[in-house]
C-alpha cells in the first residue's frame, strides 16, 4: 500500500501537479492564496486521477470485499457508518480551485456538481460552490485554526471506548459479538479507577449515563470550538468528515490523506479499547497499566503530529477558496470608508 502512495504522489510529481491542487502566492500572514487558472492537459489530469483511484482502491479495499460478502468489522465499518462517505465518494478525483481540466467537457465530470465548462474544459464553478458551501467552508477553517493553536491534551488514554460500555452487561455493548479482555466488572473498574478526560463532543455522547458524570467536562455541540484539541483521536478522525464535506472545493488527495490518517487512528482508538479483537490482528493496548498509558500516548503523540500537518493544509486549502471573497469584501468595506 506504501508503494502504490508513492506510486500516486510520483504521478502528480512527474506532470508538476502538487497535492495542494492549485498554483499559489504567500499572501498577508503567510496565507496561500490562489492565482490565475492553472490548465492541466488531459494526459496529466487522467494520470493524477487514475493514480488516487488506486490509492483510494487499496485504502478501501478490505471493506468494500467484506461489504460484498455481507461481513462486518468492529473496527473499519466505523469509517464509513459513522462518517457516511461511500469508497466511490472518496475514490472521486477533485484538484479544487484554479485548477482547470482541458478537454473535459465531453466526458462525465462536465455534468457534475458544482462544474463550469468553459470552452472545452471544465473547472470548479467557484461562484457557485461558495454560495452553496461558504459558511461551511468558513466553520471547518475557524474550527481547523483554533484546534491547531492549542496545546495537545495527551492524558485521556483512549478512555472515552470504556466509558461507552461503562455498566453495560456484553450482550448490551457495541459490538456485542466481540469479547471485553476484562469482563464487565473488569471494564467497570478501569472506568472507577480513572479519571475521564473526553472534550470531543461526538464521542461524550455515546457514553453511557452512568459515565458521564465521571468526565471533567460535559461538551455540548456549542462548545466544538472552543474545546477541539489537537491530541483527541476524534478530532483528528474528523479532519477526513471536513475534507470530504468541503468536496469538490479541495484537492482529493487531501482528502484521502485525512481518510489514510483516520483509519490508523481508529485502528489506535480500537486497540486501546475494552474489546479483545486479537482474532482481527489488533493487539491491545492495555491502558489499565502504566505501560499501557505510556504506549498509548507514544502512539497518540505520533498521530497528533500528522493531524497537525493535514489541518495546516485544510486551512490553506480554506484561505485559498475564500481569499477572493474576502479580499473584495475588504476593498468595498475599504471604499464605505469615510475619507
Amino acid at each position: 500500500m506504501a508503494a502504490q502512495c508513492h506510486a500516486r504522489r510520483r504521478a502528480a510529481a512527474k506532470w508538476g501537479y502538487c497535492s495542494a491542487g492549485l498554483p499559489s502566492r504567500v499572501g498577508p500572514a503567510g496565507v496561500t492564496l490562489p492565482v490565475v487558472t492553472q490548465v492541466l492537459p488531459r494526459q496529466q489530469w487522467q494520470a493524477t486521477a487514475a493514480a488516487h483511484e488506486r490509492w483510494v482502491d487499496a485504502l478501501t479495499e478490505g471493506h468494500r470485499t467484506r461489504r460484498a460478502s455481507g461481513q462486518t468489522h468492529p473496527v473499519e465499518d466505523f469509517l464509513f457508518t459513522y462518517y457516511s462517505f461511500t469508497p466511490a465518494a472518496l475514490r472521486r478525483w477533485h484538484p479544487g480551485p484554479g485548477v482547470r481540466l482541458a478537454d473535459a467537457a465531453a466526458t462525465e465530470r462536465a455534468g457534475w456538481r458544482f462544474a463550469r465548462v468553459v470552452g472545452g474544459a471544465v473547472e470548479l464553478d467557484h461562484a457557485a460552490y461558495l454560495q452553496a458551501r461558504g459558511e461551511t467552508v468558513r466553520f471547518v477553517r475557524e474550527l481547523t485554526h483554533r484546534t491547531a493553536a492549542r496545546p495537545m491534551q495527551l492524558g485521556c488514554f483512549g478512555l472515552h471506548e470504556w466509558a461507552m460500555v461503562y455498566r453495560l452487561e456484553q450482550h448490551e455493548v457495541r459490538h456485542a459479538r466481540w469479547p471485553l479482555r476484562l469482563g464487565a466488572a473488569g471494564t467497570d473498574a478501569v472506568v472507577e479507577a480513572n479519571v475521564l478526560r473526553c472534550s470531543h463532543f461526538d464521542a461524550y455522547r455515546f457514553f453511557t449515563e452512568p459515565a458521564r458524570p465521571r468526565n471533567a467536562l460535559s461538551p455540548k455541540r456549542a462548545d466544538q470550538l472552543e474545546l477541539e484539541q489537537p491530541g483527541c483521536l476524534h478530532a483528528g478522525m474528523d479532519l477526513y468528515k471536513w475534507a470530504m464535506k468541503l468536496a469538490p472545493g479541495v484537492p482529493s488527495e487531501l482528502a484521502a490523506d485525512c481518510f489514510e490518517l483516520a483509519r490508523d487512528l481508529r485502528a489506535l482508538d480500537m486497540r486501546a479499547s475494552p474489546y479483545d479483537l486479537r482474532p482481527l490482528g489488533y493487539c491491545p493496548i492495555p491502558i489499565e497499566t502504566t505501560e499501557g498509558k505510556l504506549a498509548y500516548v507514544t502512539e497518540q503523540r505520533r498521530y497528533a503530529a500528522r493531524g497537525q500537518a493535514l489541518r495546516a493544509r485544510l486551512i490553506t486549502a480554506c484561505e485559498a477558496l475564500l481569499a477572493e471573497t474576502e479580499t473584495e469584501s475588504e476593498t468595498e468595506a475599504e471604499g464605505r470608508a469615510p475619507g
